[in-house]
């Protein structure tokens, strides 16, 4: 049996529908009409589709099945989700993309830069020449660029210093194009490197600030608004 799950942004994750023996059953509270799923057990995929796409649609799909293989005990394992965006505005490309570095003492730190893209959806990975790098690997969340409809996003490797002449590749994969870039190359950023890389961090830094800052504010309002109500009552009670 799999099931799909809908998740809008900022609720709790919501059973769509499920497939047991061809037959698919839609929650109610959804049109049946404008949801098909297809089961092909020989390459071990399930297809959901999605008709007639409103705005209401955006939101993250997930796929769960129960797995059975714990004795005396079912888990719910989910996929790791498609995010799905409507809009009228058409997808773009990373305007820039490009690997820095800055070695400090006994370490190597690469920072892979990915800028002005749309929509905000990017899957961004390490690699070495063999497998996935995943140890020492730090993935930044997108941020809105000076547009509303650019995003950009950095990830950061810390390496040993041995093997700087190891060659690393950062890899993103973007609805409009997938590219990887190597650690290595002849165009690579020498002399500014130091500054490029304070300025992501920074950027960093300050987004982090603002958001700390922006809650520190938000709970004074509540604060105020709460002491508000409080003497409001206190007034009516005495009076």
């Amino acid at each position: 049996v799999i099931h799909w799950y809908q998740q809008k942004e900022g609720e709790a994750p919501e059973r769509l529908l499920f497939i047991s023996g061809g037959k698919v059953t839609v929650e109610s509270g959804f049109q049946a009409n404008r949801y098909m799923v297809e089961r092909i057990s020989v390459q071990k995929r399930c297809v959901l589709t999605i008709k007639d796409v409103i705005p209401d649609d955006a939101a993250t799909y997930y796929c769960a099945y129960w797995d059975p293989h714990l004795i005396g005990y079912y888990n719910k394992v989910f996929g790791s989700g498609t995010k799905l965006i409507v809009s009228e505005k058409k997808s773009s490309q990373p305007a820039n993309s490009e690997i820095l570095q800055k070695r400090h003492e006994n370490q190597i730190m690469y920072v892979c830069l990915i800028e002005k893209f749309y929509p905000e959806v990017i899957r961004l990975t390490w690699n070495d020449e063999e497998k996935e790098v995943t140890d020492n690997v730090v993935k930044g969340d997108t941020w809105q660029s000076t547009k509303e409809d650019e995003y950009s996003i950095a990830s950061w490797l810390t390496v040993p210093a041995e093997n700087k002449d190891k060659k690393y590749y950062c890899k993103y994969e973007h609805e409009e194009k997938t590219d990887s870039l190597p650690t290595k190359v002849d165009s690579m950023k020498t002399a500014p490197q130091e500054e490029d890389c304070r300025t992501i961090f920074n950027r960093g830094n300050l987004m982090y600030h603002l958001m700390h800052r922006t809650a520190y504010l938000v709970y004074i309002i509540l604060l105020l608004k709460s002491s508000m109500y409080y003497l409001t009552a206190l007034f009516f009670i005495y009076r």
